[in-house]
């Protein structure tokens, strides 16, 4: 248990590090502000949670392309001028959010605008930070730093959300949009006293051929297509997040502190279910574990849907999210195990794209089912095609349910970076 905890000697040994990581803490608290503000006022201006699922579809084609180009554009440039131009970009996005919410009448076109324009920049962020770790702090510390940087997000998904909520009802959505603006500056302020980070060689062409052998080893490889396909199935049937505004303030009769109780509950379980992952590289057939852990997820989202007491839903939330890091932890595992080291990079932003675009999906299945059946309808039916999902893959992917590689315990190095990678893909699957 006690190897599974964050150890915190980078934050100690290497001090641009420790700034990196700072910042990283101040704006991802910010981009939870705002993934609530964004996601209330949606609904609050249409009373429609279509509207609020096509958020997500509006942020899916940038996110996309910034993660796969940004994965070039952190080998080519220096990773420092691409953080410090992030940030700046971040920053402007979230500042049109803030002037727009300060108008009388606000509009609606600005929500998709510049939520899309932040999450395409967000995808070109995500490759250049994890690739400055290695630059920042020595060999040996790389799976520590990793650790640090993904795990800590995990509180900013659990308190962001809850404090949005409070924030929104107490100031107002403007002046929530205003603190994650000023988020971004601590972040900037972080990246600008870091030294220069240019790739070795002084960086390589950018250019397709690269992500074009990434992809076809992922074809060639069915587990871990698999592995991929299998969490696009849980996020897209089983993410109910963009009803939550109207089921905090409608089935649940609160208001944004309830919406942003909901938003938090995943988070929480995940947070919890992180600490007890110990296990997981020692499971033998680590495809039907990942298949049982998916149907957890989508049965507990079921259940949300079809009983109405609040906290009975937030358990129920909490209990998805820790299904849903054990299954991380577990697929992270398939993947060490099915690419080679020098396709790592490149099989990482595709996961990227897989683990942060399945959730837009995700938020636009379940505004569509709302619009026609209602909230409750979108959550419980969400869940059981979620289900429905895993015995399709199981049958049309049988290697899923045949994977008996797992079980040989992964070096310290590699399974230290199964499960800070796994603490990531929760954080770096929301939006914002």
């Amino acid at each position: 248990m006690a190897r599974l905890l964050v150890d915190v000697t980078p934050l100690r040994r290497f001090p641009h590090f420790r700034r990196l990581w700072a910042g990283q803490i101040v704006s991802g608290m910010g981009s939870q502000l705002t993934l609530v503000a964004v996601s209330y006022q949606a609904y609050h201006l249409t009373h429609s949670t279509l509207v609020v699922g096509l958020l997500g579809l509006a942020q899916l084609i940038p996110l996309l392309a910034g993660s796969l180009w940004g994965g070039t554009l952190a080998d080519a440039w220096d990773r420092r001028r691409v953080l410090i131009l992030t940030q700046v970009a971040m920053a402007c996005a979230i500042a049109g959010l803030a002037v727009n919410a300060s108008f009388t009448h606000p509009a609606v076109w600005p929500l998709f605008v510049c939520t899309a324009a932040s999450a395409g920049f967000q995808g070109v962020d995500w490759p250049a930070r994890r690739a400055a770790l290695p630059m920042l702090v020595g060999s040996d510390a790389v799976t520590d730093a990793v650790a640090l940087q993904t795990s800590v997000l995990q509180l900013a998904l659990v308190v962001g959300p809850a404090l949005g909520g409070i924030l929104i009802a107490a100031i107002g959505l403007a002046a929530v949009y205003a603190i994650d603006v000023a988020t971004f500056g601590v972040a900037l302020v972080a990246v600008l006293l870091l030294p220069a980070l240019v790739p070795e060689g002084g960086g390589t062409p950018m250019g397709l051929r690269s992500m074009t052998e990434g992809f076809r080893h992922l074809k060639s490889e069915r587990l871990l297509s698999a592995s991929y396909m299998i969490d696009l199935n849980a996020m897209i049937f089983g993410m109910p997040r963009a009803v939550f505004p109207a089921l905090g303030t409608g089935l649940f009769g609160g208001g944004p502190g309830v919406v942003g109780l909901l938003y938090a509950a995943p988070g929480a379980g995940a947070l919890i279910g992180s600490f007890f992952t110990g296990w997981c590289t020692h499971v033998r057939h680590q495809g039907r574990a990942v298949a049982a852990c998916v149907v957890v997820w989508g049965g507990a989202i079921a259940l949300v849907g079809l009983i109405p007491v609040l906290w009975v839903g937030l358990g129920l939330l909490a209990l998805a999210g820790a299904a849903d890091v054990i299954s991380a932890v577990l697929r992270q595992s398939i993947q060490e195990r099915a690419v080679p080291d020098h396709l790592q990079g490149r099989l990482a932003g595709t996961f990227f794209a897989v683990v942060a675009g399945g959730p837009r999906l995700g938020d636009v299945e379940t505004g569509m089912a709302a619009a026609l059946g209602g909230p409750e309808f979108a959550v419980w039916s969400g869940g059981l095609a979620c289900i429905a999902g895993v015995g399709v893959l199981l049958w049309r992917i049988p290697e899923l349910w045949r994977d008996a590689g797992g079980g040989i315990p992964l070096s310290p190095a590699a399974e230290e970076r199964a499960i800070g990678q796994a603490l990531g893909e929760l954080s770096e699957g929301e939006p914002l």
